[in-house]
This record gives C-alpha cells, structure tokens and sequence, in this order.
C-alpha cells in the first residue's frame, strides 16, 4: 500500500541514473575548473598552516599558573627533573670556590728601597720638620691630620706629637753625625731591601679590587707571574694584603726583629712608609677570573630530583602556582619524548580532519552568504591569513607568564566584522576559540571565556562613527573577559573561599582584561591599514568623505550643480531604503554622492543640468554617438574617483548603479531610425546600448541603482500624485527585477519590496501637496 515492495519502472530508473551521473558530472566539472582548484588550493595550505601553528602531532599543554586541582595531579609516569634551585646553588658553591686570578708585576716593587733612601735622607739632613717636603711628612705620617679626618686605620706609627715624631726619625737616623746617618741609612735600607722580599713573591693586592669584587678574606687569590703560567700560588686575602702582612700576626709583623736596624723608632714610621708608598703590584684578569668560575659551574652536574608514576605532583584541593607548573612541564616533556612516531601520525590525521570539518562548516556559509568573498582570490587569501595569523599567534602568546592569547583572538574578530559583517566575524570567532582551546589548555572554561569576549566585541561593531566606539569595545570585552573568567573560576572551584584564597585568580582575570583593552586599543591604532587592506571604508571614513568640502563634490557642486542636487536627493532617498532592509545606509548615501561625478566632464549632455528652454545637445547627435557620451560617465567617474583615491567600496557604485541596463531613449530612437533607414538597422543592437556592468555586486549597490532610477523618472512626473508615484516605483522594479539587474546582489524579493515601499513613500514626502495661500491685499 505504500510502495514499498513496488518496482520501478526503467524509464525511472533510467532517469535515477542520469541525475546521478549529472551530478557527478558537475563536481568533476568543478573540479576541472581553474579557478575553483587554485581556491581549493588556497584553503587546504591554510588548513596545512593551522597545523603547524597549533603543532597538531602534540600533545597540548593544559596547566596554568591558578588553576584549581580539586582533585590533585598526579604524574603519569616515571620521570626525572632538574632541581634549579639547588643546582644553582651547587654551582654558585662551585664558582665562589674558584679563586680570583691576579697578575703579579713584582718590578714595581724595585724602586722602593731606593725611594726609601731619598726619603731618610732628606730627614737626615733636615734642621727642621717644616724643611721636609710635603710628600716625605705625609709618608712617615708627620702630617697633623684636620678635625674631619680620621688618621688611616691599621696605620701603626701614633707618637702624641708630629714634631716629637720628627726629632725621634731623625735621632734614629743621623745621631747628629751625617758619616754616621750615611752608615745608617745604609743598613737600613739593606735591611728594607731583604724585609719586603716577601712581598715580590706573593705581591700587594689594591684595596679598590677587593672592595669591588667583594672579595671576602678566607678567599683564596691564585697569583700569576706574567709570562711565567705553570708558576702560580694559591694565597689567602691576608697575604697579599699590605697592612695584614705588616699587623703583629702577619708574615712581615713577625720577622721585624730579624732585622736590627728596623727596631724602634724606625719600625713604626717605617709601617707608616710602606702603607703609603708601596704600590700594588697585583692586577685583577676579570676575564681569566669570569672563565675559570664559568668552568667550575658547568663542571658541576645537574642536581635531579625523581618522580614516580602515581607521586601527586598537585595535592588535592590546590592551586596551581609557579613552581608547580615547573613541575608539570617537565613532566609533559618527558611524556612527549615517550610518544612513538605511529601515535603522532594518528593525532596529526584527527587534528587534521577536525580542522577540515570547522572549514568545511564556514566555507558552506561563506559560498551561499559571501559569494564576493569567494570570487576574489585576494579578499579570501586575506581573510585566512587572519584565521592563521591569529591562531598561531594565539598559541604563541597563550603560555604562562603571558596567557594574552585574547589579543589576536579580539583583532581578528573586530577586524572581519569591520570589513564584512558580524555574522561572518561570529562563525570565524567560534573557530577560532574552538582551535585556540584545543591546542592550549583543553578546558571548557576557557573556551567559554573565549567566546563570550570574542562576542562581546562582535556585537556593538554594527556602526563604527568614531575611534572612541572601538576603545568603547574594548572596554566591554575587558568587563567581560574579567567577570566571566571570575565566574568560570568560582565554578570549578566549587566555593567562593577556595576560589578567593589567594590573589591569583583576580590577578589573571585583570590581566586577561587589560590584553582585552590592548587588543582594542591595536585595532583602532591600525584602523586605516584594515581599510586598505580589506578594501572596506568604515563609518569614520565615509563620515570624513561625505563632507560636502571634498574636492571631487566641490567640483562637482561647480560644474554640474544640477547633477550634485539630484545626488543628494539620491542619497536620501537611497539611505531610508538601506537601513529598511538593514544594509549600510551611510555607505549608501556618501555612494549615492559620488556615483555620477563622471557626469561633470560633460555636464551640458545630461538634462539636469539644462536650464529651462535651452535645447538639448543630443539633438544634433546620432543616437549611438549620444549613447556612448551616456554610458561614459560610468568609466569617467571611475577614472576620477581612482584619481582621487577614493576607496573600491565607493568605487563600486560608480560601476555599478546603472549594472548592464538599457539606455532605453536612445535605443528606441535608434530602432525609429532603423525602421524608417534599412541601411541603419544594424545600428539599433540591444548590446550596443547597454551599460557595461557589472551588475550590483552588493545589497547596498542594488539600493542605489532603484533609488537612482526612480528619482530620475520622478521628476519628468507632471502630476506627481501618490498613485502615479507608487505605479511608477513599481513598474521600474519590475523592470529591473526581470532584467535580471538584481541576480548578483544578495537581495531578496521580500527586501526588494520593502525597498520599493521606502523609496514610494520618500518621494510622496518629497512631492507631496502644498496649500495655496491667498494673495496678500494692502490696506
């Protein structure tokens, strides 16, 4: 009874075939076809370039800095890590171990004795201590110091009184016999000479190296003679240290009395002496110093810690700070270095198919709802660069201490609905939070965070007047970013005192909000490099050209100020229409403005700009000739406009408001000719009075080629009553509705007669009645 069990006939199963086989036929057809290939071509190096953006063959990383474990983690498997904190200390152990390298120039300790000479000799010869020069009372310490200064400390020679110093000096010195001071001087010298021996072999570290390197005094200093390498003494600080060596435990305190002549009062001046005029005779290698420490640190193995499959690396109820995502990354990295090449393979072929069905699922909607995005090989090169761009940079950025993966995701969507719509944006935002999610964290939460701040900034960008709307946008996502990863972090831990123990969850979400407020701040710093990228004008930028200032509508206003009024009338009627259906009224009137200044280079052939009684030029032309000065200002106003570099969004209602229509006066005036002249015949071809197109590419086009139309028939109404402009709005939409003028511009019937219902309803306000008032009579 319901045919299931019945047969077909052949005649239908033949016809079952042939529709399959045509259908075959069409996709072999397309695929056949150049151009739909190289478009093909084009998604599958995106999908390709996804892949290796969100590196698809691994695993992805799904901790962060502040996320809750209610349940704690535990690690999957066996693995080692380096502890860096005490690896680092074991190595700044190691370093601080090595000794500081100096070079001994020992020559510079050569001329001392004889300096020493100079000086006793002058003391010796001396009547008085105001003779000795300044320098000499200074070295033996005969220098009254001032109330500010401190007398140097260590520096041993402290008799009461400077000139009781002196006569003490010279006493010891000359004894008042000057045969006897040479003799003296003589042995003392003797005796210098054999007591700072000492010195030349260890050397005399300069106080400014060990304050600046901070060189501690159980450090060990390996001294080196210069040229002289395998010769080299490791000595402690004190050592080479002047006024150690000359204190009662140093290596010279200890051998004064092995020296006869050096008793007192010489020893004390004499200490006083060395400190002042000895000069050091080590200098630091900073860089042989810097190369043996970095050898003794990489000398120094890594410190491991263990982990055991099962150890709970996170404790349940934790939150997950630094250290502990440390942890976790070694422990990811030791699981990717497990995973056989078999196991990539397959997670690449999932990735990879995963990402096919997401642009399968937005090239469906683009082919049926952005048919312009698809005809042009650039706009859709452009547009998955951004899906690309943004997704790898989204990767990129999505790692801790950054986690500003909301960045590229709030450009790229702010940026498609700028240049397209918030329909397509919100398809691309979703794919974009889905691939961003699943190549990151894994987590619902954040793919819930994504999408609502990728919403939150599709859905004020219906109008853009101003900079200030998309900082506004921002604004909005950032509230939005923040209240919701708040929320989303009181969820997963269940309690709002778990969730507000600590100051990171607030933390990440005012970071999270403020990369909200850059990315908005990013888009409108760079809004005039998306115009012209794109090929798209925003509100700002019409606003700025629908100035009547402009240069091209001051010209126009000049030369042909019938056609400017007409354009402005347009314009108005046209904007009324488009936002009726919902299209860009703005573009629609600035289009409406610009789309017949080619007419200014021949003004006097278009009939606006006719006065009263003044005959028309065509009336001496041939049809034909006076068709292609027609059909010319199409192509002069687009010359114009590229000259004035006007945008292709602008552009396109020059081209296309007059679409590939019939100029239908002189056509018929061409067929009169034809009829009554055979030999003209060929002169009257339908083709040869047709615009040249293209036909409205878009809903806002469409608007303005209607509104063009029926303002231009209006005004040769001489009873413009409602009825006669209703009828006459009517009839030229049918006309341009059958000649397939609307095919390529995305518009409806239903919104074509709501279209017509507007422009009837403009023009009724346009020409509507007036009363007559009574002459005006004087008293």
């Amino acid at each position: 009874m319901f045919g299931f069990g019945q047969k077909k006939s052949r005649a239908n199963r033949v016809l079952n075939v042939r529709g399959k086989e045509s259908g075959l036929s069409r996709l072999l057809s397309h695929l056949s076809n150049r151009s739909v290939l190289s478009r093909l071509g084009l998604v599958f190096a995106a999908v390709v370039l996804l892949l290796a953006a969100v590196q698809a063959w691994s695993a992805s990383f799904p901790y962060r800095v502040g996320d809750y474990a209610p349940h704690g983690i535990a690690a999957k498997l066996d693995f080692e890590r380096v502890d860096r904190v005490d690896t680092e200390r074991a190595r700044d152990a190691a370093a601080k171990r090595v000794p500081f390298i100096f070079g001994n120039h020992d020559e510079r300790l050569i001329s001392l004795p004889q300096q020493l000479r100079a000086a006793l000799g002058e003391i010796a010869l001396s009547e008085d201590l105001d003779e000795l020069s300044e320098r000499t009372r200074a070295a033996f310490g005969l220098l009254e110091p001032t109330e500010d200064e401190e007398r140097p400390r260590g520096r041993p020679f402290a008799a009461p009184n400077r000139n009781d110093r002196y006569q003490s000096l010279k006493q010891a010195v000359s004894a008042g016999d000057m045969r006897t001071a040479e003799t003296r001087i003589d042995d003392i010298v003797d005796d210098f000479s054999k007591f700072i021996s000492p010195l030349r072999r260890y050397g005399v570290i300069d106080e400014r190296d060990v304050r600046i390197n901070e060189i501690e005094r159980d450090s060990y200093i390996r001294v080196v003679s210069p040229g002289v390498t395998e010769e080299a003494h490791e000595v402690l600080l004190p050592q080479v240290r002047l006024i150690d060596q000359l204190s009662e435990a140093g290596d010279l305190g200890r051998s004064w009395l092995s020296y006869p002549s050096l008793k007192e009062p010489i020893r004390p001046a004499l200490s006083h002496w060395l400190l002042v005029e000895t000069p050091p005779t080590l200098q630091y290698d900073e860089a042989a110093t810097k190369e043996a420490k970095a050898a003794a640190r990489t000398r120094v193995p890594d410190v491991m810690d263990v982990y055991n499959a099962g150890d709970l690396l996170v404790r349940p109820g934790e939150v997950i700070d630094t250290t502990k995502l440390a942890i976790l990354a070694d422990e990811y990295r030791a699981a990717e270095q497990q995973i056989t090449p078999l196991a990539r393979t397959i997670r690449l072929i999932v990735v990879f198919v995963m990402v096919l069905v997401l642009a399968a699922l937005n090239g469906y909607y683009i082919l049926h709802n952005e048919p312009r995005l698809v005809r042009s090989l650039s706009r859709l090169s452009i547009y998955l660069a951004v899906i690309v761009v943004a997704t790898g940079l989204g990767r990129a950025l999505s790692y801790d201490p950054w986690r500003a993966e909301v960045i590229p995701l709030i450009g790229a969507v702010m940026v498609l609905s700028l240049a397209y719509n918030q329909v397509l944006a919100t398809m691309t935002g979703f794919t974009l939070c889905l691939i961003i999610t699943l190549s990151t964290t894994t987590a619902l939460s954040q793919f819930v965070i994504l999408m609502s701040t990728a919403a939150m900034a599709i859905v004020p960008l219906t109008r853009v007047a101003s900079r200030s709307k998309l900082i506004l946008v921002g604004v909005y996502t950032a509230a939005t970013y923040f209240l919701v990863s708040l929320g989303m972090g009181v969820v997963a831990a269940q309690s709002l005192t778990e969730a507000f123990d600590d100051w990171t969850l607030l933390q990440q979400s005012a970071k999270g909000a403020a990369w909200c407020l850059a990315g908005s701040y990013l888009v409108a710093g760079s809004l005039p490099f998306i115009e012209s990228t794109f090929g798209v004008v925003t509100d700002i930028s019409l606003l700025e050209m629908s100035d009547p200032s402009h240069p091209l509508l001051q010209e126009l206003v000049q030369r042909a100020p019938g056609t400017y009024n007409h354009s402005v009338t347009v314009g108005s009627i046209a904007e009324t229409a488009a936002e009726a259906i919902g299209a860009n009224g703005l573009l629609v009137r600035v289009g409406a403005y610009f789309h017949d200044i080619g007419k200014m280079l021949k003004p006097q052939y278009f009939i606006e700009n006719l006065q009263t009684g003044t005959e028309s030029r065509h009336a001496h032309l041939a049809p034909a000739m006076s068709t292609l000065i027609i059909i010319g200002h199409v192509k002069d106003g687009v010359h114009l406009a590229e000259q004035h570099n006007l945008p292709q969004a602008l552009i396109d209602f020059i081209e296309q408001h007059h679409g590939t229509t019939l100029v239908e006066y002189f056509y018929h005036e061409a067929a009169k000719q034809a009829e009554t002249q055979p030999d003209h015949r060929t002169d009257a071809e339908e083709s040869s009075f047709r615009y040249p197109g293209p036909k409205p590419q878009s809903r806002e086009t469409g608007v303005l080629m209607l509104s063009d139309a029926v303002e231009s028939a209006s005004r040769a109404l001489t009873d413009p009553t409602p009825k006669r402009i209703e009828t006459l709005v009517h009839n030229i939409t049918m006309k341009r509705l059958l000649d397939g003028q609307f095919d390529e511009s995305s518009l409806t019937l239903s919104e074509i007669r709501t279209i017509e219902a507007s422009l009837v309803k403009s023009l009724i306000g346009i020409y509507h009645g007036r009363i007559r008032y009574p002459d005006a009579r004087t008293a």
